[in-house]
């Protein structure tokens, strides 16, 4: 049976797009806290990979210090976010390879849609078989911090 769409609020994915579009020539990448198991809160990572154009990889300080900020207000880690500057927005070999927190989601932008910027999320199980979860854009008010 498919997932519950996830909804995400239209000021948190303007945040993140916003970020990744301000780097088009490298993956960007960063984590989302949620409170409550709604997604509330953007925290930019710094891209430590030695081909920051082609993969990914969390700058291990800023990951902790963005686990730490999220921790302190009282949320819990729920989604790894990274772009892809001219990839679809699927998960590549090794985005999966590195795939370390399999209870949060991962979601993957593509820069190289013409325009239109594409944003989808995935849940990757043990064995790293992958599941599409479908995102939607919460519209009403939902605070969103701006870190």
């Amino acid at each position: 049976m498919p997932a519950s769409p996830i909804e995400i609020p239209r000021a948190l994915v303007n945040q993140i797009l916003h970020h990744a579009q301000s780097f088009p020539e490298r993956e960007v990448c960063g984590l989302v806290g949620a409170k409550d198991g709604i997604p509330t809160s953007w925290h930019p990572v710094a891209n430590a990979a030695a081909s920051p154009q082609v993969r990914f990889q969390l700058d291990p300080k800023g990951q902790i210090e963005a686990m730490r900020r999220i921790r302190e207000r009282g949320e819990e880690l729920f989604a790894i976010v990274h772009s892809h500057p001219t990839a679809p927005a699927e998960l590549s070999p090794a985005d999966l390879a590195g795939a370390a927190y399999l209870d949060a989601l991962y979601w993957v932008i593509s820069l190289d849609t013409k325009g239109v910027l594409e944003m989808r999320g995935f849940r990757i199980a043990q064995h790293k078989s992958v599941e599409e979860i479908k995102l939607s854009l919460k519209n009403e008010f939902t605070p969103v911090i701006k870190l």
